[in-house]
């Protein structure tokens, strides 16, 4: 059973791993790793067209190659001035192998002569994928949205990504202008682990009592 509630965290985006840990800590779970704690781990191509698929493909190819419970997500953000650009490109915006602070710089280019507000969503789509389900691979899949405005220059040093420019009108601040646990409370990518979070608890307790009576 040990083995069986392990999960990994299908990235090696080291911020997205330390909140989403911190997001799923209290799950009775016998360990949580990363991509990064298995080295041989090959890169998943995103070729889906959705957020969804690309945490399915995410999810699926690190369940696979791990025999473990793996989470993976995928997130976009969608400007409606610009027709819901960048979408799912927004971690690849300026180009393979761009930075935070490339993707961040073209965006606020190509919103420069854009009035505010320039209204704007986060979107996060989260797979859970455990590969030996009760009836082969067991999926999952939840999602969150946080709606707020794209500001013209950026504020606060926390966060990381699109933080500094991501402005919630009901706050008064950007992402990066909020503490980690405030973050953690309202976000995108918190909102869907809070729905992963209430499945996998209802899941593991499941699979716990499967196991108790396998072996019993």
């Amino acid at each position: 059973m040990a083995e069986r509630s392990v999960l990994v965290l299908a990235t090696r985006n080291r911020d997205k791993v330390s909140e989403m840990q911190r997001l799923f800590a209290d799950l009775p779970l016998d360990g949580l790793r990363c991509a990064l704690d298995f080295p041989d781990l090959e890169e998943v191509e995103e070729t889906g067209t959705t957020l969804a698929e690309n945490a399915l493909l995410k999810a699926r190819a690190v369940a696979e190659a791990t025999g473990l419970m793996s989470v993976a997500d995928d997130t976009g953000l969608f400007v409606d001035a610009l027709e819901g650009a960048p979408g799912i490109y927004a971690a690849r915006y300026a180009g393979e192998g761009c930075t935070y602070a490339d993707n961040r710089e073209k965006l606020l280019r190509e919103l420069a002569s854009i009035p505010s507000p320039r209204r704007a969503r986060f979107k996060t789509a989260m797979a859970l994928v455990d590969p030996r389900g009760e009836d082969g691979a067991s999926e999952h899949l939840v999602e969150g949205v946080l709606e707020g405005e794209i500001l013209s220059e950026m504020r606060g040093e926390g966060g990381f990504g699109y933080d500094p420019v991501f402005y919630l009108p009901a706050e008064g601040r950007t992402l990066a202008e909020m503490a980690i646990e405030e973050k953690n409370k309202i976000s995108h990518r918190a909102q869907a682990a809070a729905a992963m979070h209430q499945y996998l608890r209802g899941y593991l307790a499941k699979t716990s009592q499967r196991g108790a009576r396998g072996s019993a």
